[in-house]
């Protein structure tokens, strides 16, 4: 008997999340082990669902890297990377926008309607939502590597407003109607900004932003704006995480009220952040935002 008090428990604890986040928007940055391993991912489209059921309004933003690297595989390119960026000549960003656009999209749709909800495929390309230029990296030109210069999000809302879940690859085009393939990260914090989202959620294989790397215990639970520019300054976030929680500082700067970094390796990981007291990951926000997940 006392399993099942507990199970009750638990949903009297998510109560109150409920009611705050109902009719909330959250955008969530797609990638990692939770894209790859079958059995996460089946954890991960149940979250989303759950949260869909529950009156939230979720909007998917993936990556597709691993699936970008076969394809090259078999098309005899070998892939080549500039400060963590792909080198992205023409015929690399054929193959980027026919595996994320086609494949991997199509894939994250299908997964979701299975559950009997209403999801749509679309790549920032459609509706004019990202508006790219080229970036330069160390001033030097990689191809078709693009930032976002602007987002229109009208497609995105009715289609929200519609009931669907939209599921976005991170595409773009410039002005004359070039293509640009953009990291994803950076185009859902752009799309989060835009949107201005109730949370933004990056699903990583990382614990979270961690006071000593080599300690997953050291977990920083949460932390300000402020606080994450200066942790930058004094080398405590280093390397690969400086451009995550850039990215998560600049949700916040552009109007998202909470930026999240999760482990996606961890089961359900989305729904212990969003629905506990406590939470798993690290959460970034306004120096004056409630330090509660």
């Amino acid at each position: 008997m006392q399993k099942y008090i507990d199970k009750a428990k638990t949903l009297i604890e998510a109560l109150p999340y409920i009611k705050s986040f109902s009719g909330k928007t959250f955008v969530i940055k797609y990638g990692g082990s939770a894209m790859i391993k079958n059995e996460l991912k089946k954890k991960v489209i149940q979250d989303i669902v759950l949260m869909k059921l529950v009156g939230i309004c979720p909007i998917i933003v993936h990556g597709g890297g691993p699936e970008i690297n076969k394809q090259l595989k078999r098309i005899g390119k070998k892939s080549e990377f500039v400060n963590g960026l792909r080198v992205t000549d023409e015929e690399t960003m054929e193959a980027v926008e026919m595996v994320l656009a086609g494949k991997v999209n199509k894939e994250i749709v299908t997964d979701i309607e299975n559950h009997e909800l209403n999801a749509v495929g679309i790549s920032g390309k459609d509706g004019n939502i990202l508006i790219a230029r080229k970036k330069l990296i160390n001033g030097q030109d990689a191809g078709f590597i693009g930032e976002v210069e602007s987002v229109n999000p009208g497609l995105i809302e009715a289609l929200t407003e519609k009931g669907f879940i939209p599921i976005i690859a991170p595409v773009a085009k410039d002005m004359k109607g070039n293509s640009y393939n953009i990291n994803a990260d950076y185009a859902a914090s752009a799309i989060a900004g835009a949107l201005k989202a109730e949370k933004l959620v990056f699903l990583t294989d990382i614990e979270g932003v961690l006071k000593e790397v080599s300690d997953s215990k050291s977990i920083i639970s949460n932390m300000t704006i402020t606080e994450a520019e200066n942790l930058i300054q004094q080398g405590i976030i280093s390397g690969g995480m400086i451009p995550k929680v850039d990215c998560c500082i600049e949700g916040v700067k552009k109007g998202v009220k909470t930026v999240h970094i999760l482990d996606g390796r961890i089961e359900h990981s989305l729904l212990l952040e969003i629905f506990t007291e406590h939470g798993i990951g690290t959460m970034i926000h306004k120096d004056q935002t409630s330090k509660v997940h």
